[in-house]
């Protein structure tokens, strides 16, 4: 297939592509407009293969976007640009409607009238996979898992942005007959992730001896998901997935946010022993901080339907996926030292 990528420098949209170019023989345009979570760092090992190209544009942009659709030709869209972190949006939200959902509203339209150009046969072939998050369906008690049929319940400024676009994206196929595929999936982590999430942010603070800020008592939980098994998911969902259906993709891996820090805590102390001054363990620099407001307390997904209708199941476990994180981590330092001192951007 020839498929179009957009937001393809992020942090899934990056392991989307090397997962292409590296285990598909599809052809990949990445559309991405290298805001501050964009780093073409990530795709350096994809970056010189023939099936790859990349433009820098703006998904807000219609007429650019109508251009490079009408140019590229794809048999399918897979939309993974998004502001995507709750504490910016918190602090700006007027970014996140921006982009995740005038953005999305103008990337359908692109899409639509490119879709209508197309022959029958390509009509019918055609996806626009839009991919989502559990935060839409807000926050589960102690018992209960999110599925395909959960109430949108969003209690931040970005995952109330997310809603607005799954909700725009499902109205594109009822009412214009668009044919659409959408997923959302739990919390993704593994390498080339930017260091203001949960793991590398742990990560990267415990080997500079800072303190490790956790919210609240640290018992929010969370399903986690390494995001190659996320990436193998989405393809399975953009190639075989129904039109007009919802997959709920999860890691089948709840955990408290407290757990998973004292995890990355024993890693790091068996593959890189602390050497700052009054720290035995990296456990000694966990800080309580106040908790964010309209915090979830947890989340957890029901994965059965890509399980059972799509063949898909996570490759990495809990303790094997944050082991390899934290060893990329460890093996990586060129890659996030570009992020600290913001040559990435250069």
């Amino acid at each position: 297939m020839r498929l179009v990528v957009t937001g393809g420098a992020g942090f899934i949209g990056s392991a989307v592509i090397r997962h292409l170019i590296e285990h598909t023989s599809d052809e990949v345009l990445n559309i991405d407009k290298l805001t501050y979570a964009g780093n073409l760092e990530s795709l350096a090992s994809v970056s010189g293969n023939g099936r790859y190209r990349f433009e820098q544009a703006d998904i807000c942009d219609g007429p650019r976007m109508a251009g490079l659709l009408a140019r590229y030709r794809p048999d399918a869209i897979m939309h993974l640009a998004a502001e995507s972190a709750v504490d910016r949006s918190i602090a700006g939200p007027a970014e996140f409607i921006h982009t995740n959902i005038v953005g999305t509203y103008t990337l359908l339209e692109a899409a639509r009238h490119y879709w209508l150009g197309l022959d029958a046969t390509a009509r019918a072939a055609f996806r626009f996979h839009h991919i989502s998050t559990d935060e839409v369906y807000g926050s589960l008690g102690a018992e209960g898992v999110f599925t395909e049929e959960s109430r949108y319940a969003p209690n931040s400024p970005y995952s109330a942005s997310k809603a607005s676009a799954d909700h725009l994206v499902r109205a594109w196929h009822a009412t214009y007959g668009l044919p659409v595929v959408l997923s959302n999936c739990s919390n993704n982590y593994g390498p080339y992730q930017f260091p203001e999430k949960l793991v590398p942010l742990m990560i990267l603070n415990a080997l500079a001896g800072k303190p490790l800020p956790i919210y609240g008592k640290g018992d929010q939980v969370r399903d986690w998901l390494h995001v190659d098994d996320h990436a193998r998911a989405l393809y399975r969902v953009l190639t075989q997935g129904r039109v007009g259906e919802t997959y709920n993709i999860g890691g089948l891996n709840e955990m408290t946010n407290l757990q998973v820090v004292h995890t990355l805590c024993r890693l790091l102390d068996e593959l890189h022993p602390s050497y700052h001054a009054g720290v035995s363990s990296y456990a000694d620099l966990i800080t309580f901080v106040s908790d964010r407001p309209g915090h979830d307390q947890r989340y957890a997904i029901d994965a059965s339907k890509v399980i059972q209708q799509l063949g898909w199941l996570p490759e990495q476990s809990f303790d094997s996926g944050m082991r390899n994180t934290v060893e990329w981590y460890l093996h990586n330092e060129s890659w996030y030292r570009h992020i600290i001192d913001g040559s990435y951007r250069s």
